[in-house]
């Protein structure tokens, strides 16, 4: 199978790229921070010497730069898998969060999937088949202090997942929206958590990959991930 993965160069995107790759599939990856994405791409193509490993760096919060790896993607495969996990996290309060706070989180966590989904699946209508994953978020289920625009852009998120899945149910193509809860990333460094409080990012992959490898009649809707412990 031909992997689409944004945000591939580190956390859930990169561990979301080992599985696949493990399993001998091609990766074709993106994000925004070029270094990143080469160590990334080569610690994968030394890892998996036998697999295609692709990769070109793109912001895809600005439009025009989903356009672009768009047409990257579409010059080289059709897409089998499409994994949009491009996005970050800025904390915050609706009442006093800095002014464009919301217009950034909304143009990373959801413009960036809405616009590169609709720029690839015409070739998956055509191909009548494939599955796309969201990585949405628990701040998609429940808000919570601090959470500000950033919950309400995967709030979005997963309404534009719920869409997407009643429209190509029919098509051929599956939809899931991943809402992980607390996993152990470069964000989490220095925090002062134990990393056994939380998830892991391979335990995300893990589900992803597992998502796949269901018959054409079936589909998991939606993935729900918490720390044993719970949320924090």
């Amino acid at each position: 199978m031909n992997i689409i993965i944004t945000g591939a160069s580190k956390g859930i995107g990169f561990a979301i790229a080992k599985a696949f790759a493990a399993a001998g599939h091609n990766l074709y990856l993106t994000s925004k921070t070029p270094a990143d994405l080469a160590n990334a791409a080569a610690d994968l193509q030394k890892a998996y010497p036998a697999v295609k490993v692709e990769y070109v760096h793109a912001d895809l919060s600005i439009k025009g730069q989903v356009h672009c790896f768009s047409e990257w993607v579409l010059a080289r495969t059709t897409p089998d898998v499409l994994v949009n996990n491009a996005g970050y996290f800025l904390p915050g309060q609706l009442q006093d969060e800095p002014e464009g706070q919301l217009e950034a989180q909304m143009n990373a966590n959801l413009f960036s999937a809405y616009h590169l989904t609709r720029d690839l699946l015409p070739a998956m209508l055509k191909a009548k088949q494939g599955h796309i994953f969201n990585i949405c978020s628990i701040a998609s289920l429940q808000a919570y202090p601090f959470g500000g625009s950033y919950s309400i852009s995967k709030y979005a998120l997963m309404g534009f997942s719920a869409n997407l899945r009643l429209e190509l149910k029919d098509k051929g193509i599956k939809v899931t929206a991943v809402c992980p809860g607390a996993t152990y990333t470069n964000s989490w460094k220095g925090s002062g958590v134990p990393e056994d409080r939380i998830m892991e990012a391979d335990d995300i992959a893990k589900m992803i990959y597992a998502a796949t490898q269901l018959s054409p009649q079936a589909v998991v809707e939606d993935i729900v991930l918490r720390p044993q412990l719970g949320d924090l």
